[in-house]
């Protein structure tokens, strides 16, 4: 399968004259008779940058959400008043409550911004499910991926509810697998699985070991030192074709990953653009 990845939506934004950055991630895929989305950033970017950009947002067949954060939901309102009714496939857990509690008390809410009901009057036809399935000719979710590192740990400060009592494990994290001649392209939200787990996860449910290329936000700048070693080690091991790291991976990380992986690391932005074969 020939496919094209274009970021979207990104902290950071390339040399495109007039795109604007945002926090948040959003990649449309497109391939030969077909095209989908891939998150839709935090809501003010999304229409704006495909405009600039000369991409159709009406044509995508379905939308991906990889994880129930505002900064990949955001957009979602926007773009089914542009579309109307789609297909949304994600986790059955994405609408759980989420949020960030500061060292003050405050919490700060993470969650989708919309009630499933509004999205489903503006045409959302969520399509849920937890388990590997497949979306589109060689194009498949990951599904619920196993945290089977001892040292991908995730991000310790967020919470499931306003009090700080019950940590959110982000179980509906998924990520998107393009399966081309050349091996497997992985598109990732926020990676909150752990990047190493991630991969794992996607050799072993396609039979696939070849990686052609990663793209997207790997989490890697809430690792920590320890964890951030261990991961080039892997990456290594893995032997992973190019990285494109964008929007949590963090400048630490993304200068790390660019030493050690010279030529195969790039710190992607809105309209980066990557074909696979």
């Amino acid at each position: 399968m020939s496919a094209r990845v274009t970021i979207l939506c990104d902290n950071t934004v390339g040399p495109i004259a007039g795109t604007l950055g945002e926090h948040g991630f959003s990649a449309l895929i497109e391939w030969d008779g077909g095209s989908l989305l891939f998150d839709t950033g935090g809501g003010e970017t999304l229409l704006h940058n495909a405009l600039r950009m000369n991409r159709n947002l009406r044509s995508i067949s379905a939308v991906v959400l990889s994880h129930g954060h505002y900064d990949h939901t955001g957009g979602l309102r926007q773009l089914l008043q542009l579309t109307g009714k789609r297909p949304v496939y994600a986790h059955p857990g994405v609408f759980a409550p989420r949020y960030r509690v500061k060292d003050t008390g405050e919490a700060v809410p993470l969650g989708i911004p919309f009630s499933e009901d509004f999205l489903r009057v503006l045409g959302a036809d969520f399509d849920l499910c937890s388990t590997f399935r497949g979306i589109a000719p060689g194009v498949f979710l990951t599904g619920e991926v196993c945290r089977s590192t001892a040292f991908e740990i995730g991000d310790t400060g967020l919470y499931a509810d306003p009090l700080g009592n019950l940590r959110d494990e982000l179980i509906d994290d998924q990520s998107l697998i393009i399966k081309g001649e050349r091996g497997l392209t992985l598109v990732l939200g926020c990676c909150h699985a752990g990047l190493i787990n991630t991969i794992r996860a996607a050799r072993e449910l396609t039979g696939v070991q070849e990686v052609q290329a990663v793209i997207g936000g790997t989490h890697l700048g809430f690792s920590s030192a320890q964890q951030l070693d261990a991961t080039v080690s892997a990456l290594r091991e893995f032997r992973v074709r190019k990285i494109y790291g964008t929007h949590c991976t963090g400048f630490t990380a993304a200068a790390r990953l660019h030493r050690e992986f010279p030529g195969q690391f790039l710190a992607a932005q809105v309209g980066t653009s990557l074909e696979i074969i």
